[in-house]
């Protein structure tokens, strides 16, 4: 299968839990599926059906931090302005908060549309994952073909839950998973796993006999670590994860 392989690095980059709103934003360890699709879309200079769809990453950053951050809060006054007929203006209130930050992040993305190797190379707009003032760079961007292996191992990825078993480790985690911009961005949830460790699949220690164990989409090109390469989960926007 023939897919798109792009390599982003930057210096800081956050993903917020959306339903932190005062005090402190604390960050994903990985971006949200919802933050690549908003991602493929400044590079495509517009939305696209999400429809068939289907991508895969490797994320790492060298550290997480916090740093101080502020928003203005603004509020109408009770005094006039003066010369005008508007019986109030608007006064701003500052409040400060303490923002997670992750220190060099790098994302190794996958997606199922070489078609788009182009537009990659030059974006509509400016190469982040999100916020503007943490701006990325693409150092490498190709079309490679995956292929299925029996055997393979993940790490620094985002699966869907349900793979908790195969790998026996990982941290479970509720994402945005796509914001329905049809409907007011509308967002959809859904739960995965994080997985930061190094797992060899099939688990040669132990195996549950419902579960079918490959085959697996590897990088032919990641690093050769023990007869195996890079495993692949392919994750959707919408639809069954496959």
């Amino acid at each position: 299968m023939k897919v798109l392989k792009i390599v982003a690095e930057g210096i800081t980059t956050s993903f917020r839990y959306p339903h932190f709103m005062q005090q402190i934003h604390p960050t994903f360890d990985m971006p949200p599926p919802a933050t690549i699709y908003g991602h493929i879309c400044s590079v495509l200079g517009e939305w696209f059906d999400p429809v068939g769809v289907k991508f895969a990453y490797r994320f790492t950053s060298e550290a997480k931090t916090t740093d101080i951050e502020h928003v203005i809060v603004l509020s109408a006054s009770s005094s006039k302005l003066k010369g005008t007929d508007f019986p109030k203006v608007l006064e701003g209130r500052v409040t400060p908060f303490d923002r997670e930050l992750l220190f060099r992040p790098k994302l190794v993305l996958y997606i199922n549309q070489p078609q788009w190797v182009d537009a990659f190379r030059s974006p509509k707009y400016a190469v982040s994952l999100g916020r503007s003032q943490d701006l990325f760079t693409y150092t490498d961007i190709s079309v490679i073909d995956v292929e299925e292996s029996e055997r393979a191992y993940f790490e620094h990825t985002l699966a869907p839950h349900d793979m908790a078993l195969q790998f026996g480790r990982g941290i479970t985690v509720l994402m945005p998973r796509y914001l329905d911009y049809s409907r007011n961005r509308q967002p959809h949830f859904q739960q995965y796993i994080i997985l930061k460790d190094r797992v060899f699949l099939p688990n040669e220690r132990f195996q549950f006999s419902h579960i079918t164990y490959g085959p697996y989409w590897v990088d032919p090109t990641s690093a050769d670590v023990k007869g195996a390469h890079l495993g692949l989960q392919f994750l959707s926007f919408v639809g069954e994860d496959a």
